[in-house]
Parts: structure tokens; C-alpha cells; sequence
């Protein structure tokens, strides 16, 4: 309980203050290399499910192109791939563009393990996690979920890991979240343009980076 209420929050604050000092080449490496692929800005922000399922914005670097179809989930778009910057592909298959999440768990609105922030409108997987109580602690950078699955895994099965994590969470149980996500990262396991299984054939999420006007207007960084 301990580990739960107060430990782990201080550890996500430490790590995430040194992995930002220490990755700050990289950030301004891909930064540099967005800016030159294409027009547009470095990051967005995008609506998602926060602890409580209150609502936040969660930072990523921009990987799309400026005139994908505004409001159009990415599987849903004819050739995707022809949306995605040269830049953008090679970040999404190596998750780098998720690096600026760092900022939002210094902020205190994510941890480094637990389950993926849902977007607003994923009202399946929301009402999933809740049967978990999976919407009741801090989503995180990455999780149980995406070390079993990751982008594969339909919304059932994705939920009931996420349950699995909050029953089961300790600092062990973070450090082997944390070790696997790197080996997985680095084999590129489970990634699944365009969403989950279970997103494929339903029309639930926003895209990933449609540029849409709310987006644009909340202080994405050009």
C-alpha cells in the first residue's frame, strides 16, 4: 500500500526528472530531424483518460503530416502510410514519439507503468477497465498490457491485463514492465498501425494525429 500511495509516485517523479536530463540529446535530435522532414509542429496534444478517468492532455511528437483528414481515425484513412512523415514511421515503429510523456508524468498526470491513457471517446475500453477498477490509478507510459499484446490485443483482453496490473502491482512487477517494454520496443513487438485489433472494425477513437482545430488551439509547440 505503501509502495501504491507514495513510493511509486516519488520514483516516477526521480526517474522521469533524470531520463529527461539524460535523453535531452535525443529530444533535440528529433526535434531538429521533425522540423527538416516536414512542415508543422514538433508536438500535440491530445484528449485522454487520466486516474479517475478525469480528463488530460497527453504530449507526443508529431509523426503525420499536416493535411491528414482532420477527425479521421488512422485505420480508417485509404493509405495511412502516405500520412506518416519519413520521420514519423521511424519514431512510431522505435516509440520514441512517445518520449514528451515524460513532461506529462512530472506533472504528476501519468506514471511510468500502467495502463495506457484511453483517448476520450474509447468508450469500450473505458467501461472494460472500469469492471478492473484499471481507470482508478494513474495511466502510464507503458504497461502490462503492452508487454502481453501491445497494439494486438483486443479491447477484452487488453482491459483484463490492465486488471491483472492493478491487483498484482508492485515495485518487481514495475521493474519487469520496465525491462520487457525495452526488449520489446527494440524487437518492434505488437505494433499495429492504426490501432488495436478490436479498433479495426469499429469507429471509436480519434486518430492518433489528426490535426484537429481543438488541437491546434491548445498551445502545440511549432
Amino acid at each position: 500500500m505503501i509502495y501504491k500511495t507514495y513510493v511509486k509516485k516519488m520514483i516516477d517523479f526521480i526517474l522521469s526528472i533524470v531520463g529527461l536530463i539524460v535523453l535531452s540529446p535525443v529530444f533535440l535530435l528529433l526535434i531538429i530531424c521533425i522540423k527538416i522532414d516536414s512542415k508543422g509542429p514538433i508536438l500535440f496534444k491530445q484528449r485522454r483518460i487520466g486516474k479517475d478517468k478525469s480528463e488530460f492532455y497527453i504530449l507526443k511528437f508529431r509523426t503525420m503530416k499536416i493535411d491528414t483528414p482532420k477527425d479521421t481515425p488512422t485505420h480508417l484513412l485509404k493509405n495511412p502510410e502516405n500520412y506518416i512523415t519519413r520521420v514519423g514511421k521511424f519514431m512510431r515503429k522505435t516509440s520514441l514519439d512517445e518520449l514528451p510523456q515524460i513532461l506529462n508524468i512530472i506533472k504528476g498526470e501519468m506514471s511510468i507503468i500502467g495502463p495506457r491513457p484511453a483517448l476520450w471517446n474509447q468508450y469500450d475500453l473505458i467501461a472494460e477497465r472500469d469492471k478492473y477498477c484499471a481507470n482508478n490509478i494513474y495511466p502510464g507510459l507503458t504497461g502490462w498490457a503492452q508487454i502481453n499484446g501491445r497494439d494486438e490485443l483486443p479491447i477484452e483482453v487488453k482491459a483484463n491485463l490492465d486488471g491483472e496490473y492493478v491487483e498484482k502491482m508492485s515495485f518487481g512487477l514495475d521493474i519487469k514492465c520496465f525491462l520487457r517494454t525495452i526488449i520489446s520496443v527494440l524487437k518492434k513487438d505488437g505494433v499495429v498501425e492504426g490501432g488495436t485489433g478490436a479498433f479495426k472494425s469499429q469507429v471509436v477513437a480519434t486518430t492518433e494525429e489528426s490535426f484537429s482545430t481543438e488541437s491546434k488551439n491548445r498551445g502545440i509547440i511549432g
